[in-house]
């Protein structure tokens, strides 16, 4: 005899929680990132429900969870508000990424097995596809696999939770300023100098590569800075880059 109730029926089980949990955190986190919830706008939980297909329930725990990584400020009596940063705490959070990157490609070297750098190595080439296509939002997805994957590889778990809590917080100006054609060419070239440093388990010379990287990125998203005047008017177009082709790429908007 089936005593279940369709009340009981109704209630969604762990796993279901689980995966609205991590469905919402995720939706609401790319919305942020590219720009169509912009700095200083306050989330209103009845249309984002509506717009990401949940109940409040999961949409609250996302927000929590996302002021817990710096991408949503939390204001007593008043709700909460896409946050804003501000060019000095780039630069400050840049200086210890660049930092954090430089220790994990000393350390995957030897701490990754063949398959994680044949991991890496498809990714390289998937992310290098995205760019001769000039699909940037593609090509932004992959590129932050790999830095992912090379952090996680590396074996170290407080240098992998350092780098996710503060990369987190640059993943929006990362996004949103735009590359011109020639450092987008650039930024692929150094990631194709990293590839041969890890196949080749050069720590020494990743770490260099990584480092430089960063601190190439950083002058491009302080230069975006400086041009739209902050970070608020980061969604405004700049000026676009061009494919290997010379052909215009669409702008990183939302």
């Amino acid at each position: 005899m089936d005593v279940s109730t369709p009340q009981h029926a109704a209630l969604p089980d762990p796993l279901q929680r689980q995966l609205l949990h991590r469905a919402g955190i995720d939706r609401l986190r790319d919305m942020i990132i590219r720009g169509e919830l912009a700095p200083g706008m306050k989330l209103n939980e009845r249309v984002l429900a509506a717009q990401l297909g949940i109940s409040r329930t999961p949409l609250r725990e996302a927000i929590k969870f996302l002021a817990s990584e710096g991408l949503v400020a939390l204001q007593p009596n008043r709700g909460a508000f896409v946050a804003a940063i501000d060019a000095p705490t780039v630069r400050e959070i840049f200086h210890v990424l660049g930092a954090l990157e430089g220790l994990a490609g000393e350390q995957v070297c030897a701490q990754a097995s063949e398959a994680q750098i044949a991991e890496i190595r498809a990714l390289h080439y998937q992310m290098v596809l995205h760019q001769m296509r000039g699909e940037l939002a593609d090509y932004f997805r992959c590129n932050q696999q790999i830095h992912a994957r090379l952090v996680d590889y590396a074996g170290n778990a407080t240098l992998a939770q350092n780098w996710r809590a503060l990369n987190a917080k640059v993943q929006r100006v990362r996004y949103m300023a735009n590359l011109s054609g020639a450092r987008w060419l650039q930024a692929v070239r150094e990631h194709e100098a990293m590839l041969e440093a890890l196949t080749a388990r050069d720590g020494t010379r990743l770490a260099a590569i990584l480092r430089d990287h960063l601190a190439h990125k950083l002058v491009m998203v302080l230069g975006a800075f400086e041009n739209a005047g902050g970070e608020r008017d980061l969604r405004q177009p700049l000026p676009q880059p061009e494919s290997r082709h010379g052909a215009q790429l669409p702008a990183l908007s939302g």
